[in-house]
């Protein structure tokens, strides 16, 4: 009977910190940090203010974790395109599968899009924290993939080339409202995001390999 009772208590516990997480998240995406109040999460979400200060210790903790909660370890990401096996193409494929990952999560990666395109605009360290510990990791990994199967070192050309290739996905990040009222078929099927994974991988392995070809041309 204890046993049940602990595992009920923990079971709303859990659904309480993900109503306020989902909450404080569509009201700071929609308002900012500092035009949003803890007590406007707190009735959002159905909750007491006080299971804020439980749950996220304060209104920082809350935005820390309304931006990071729904994100993977580096390291996950990293693993799912940097395989010493992997041809150049699946490498790509796995690249954009983890870039675009969060957002074939339903409603809350659209959230988790709009609030991380507010923390850019109206930077509160979350974003700057994000670039020094996982973001420059993955850029790294993905750098030193492109080199291995380039053949070549790295060096400013192949750190262009990864940036090049990550706008591509970046852009179906931060620029869906864009890409719909420029070209709403483009995402208009239920499950059109997954559509672009093979077409992102494609796109990015003619780059990649238009570059190995002038490389050759050039040591000819």
């Amino acid at each position: 009977m204890v046993e049940k009772q602990i595992r009920k208590s923990r079971s709303d516990g859990e659904q309480s910190r993900e109503k306020l997480l989902l909450a404080a998240m569509k009201l700071f995406a929609e308002q900012g940090f500092a035009r949003t109040s803890t007590r406007e999460i707190a009735l959002a979400a159905g909750a007491n203010v006080s299971a804020i200060s439980y749950y996220f210790g304060d209104k920082a903790g809350l935005y820390k974790a309304a931006l990071t909660d729904f994100l993977p370890p580096p390291q996950n990401n990293i693993d799912m395109f940097d395989q010493p096996h992997f041809t150049l193409r699946q490498s790509l494929e796995g690249y954009y599968a983890q870039l675009l990952g969060p957002m074939l999560e339903g409603e809350e990666a659209e959230l988790c899009s709009r609030l991380w395109l507010r923390e850019i605009l109206e930077p509160m360290g979350v974003w700057a924290n994000e670039v020094d510990n996982g973001i420059r990791a993955e850029h790294t990994a993905f750098v030193g993939v492109l080199a291995r199967h380039m053949g070549v070192p790295v060096d400013d050309e192949i750190h262009r080339m990864a940036h090049a290739c990550a706008s591509m996905g970046v852009h179906l990040m931060i620029g869906t409202d864009v890409i719909k009222a420029l070209t709403p078929q483009l995402l208009a099927a239920p499950d059109a995001l997954r559509g672009w994974l093979p077409r992102l991988a494609g796109y990015a392995e003619a780059i990649v390999l238009a570059q190995i070809e002038t490389l050759k041309k050039g040591a000819a």
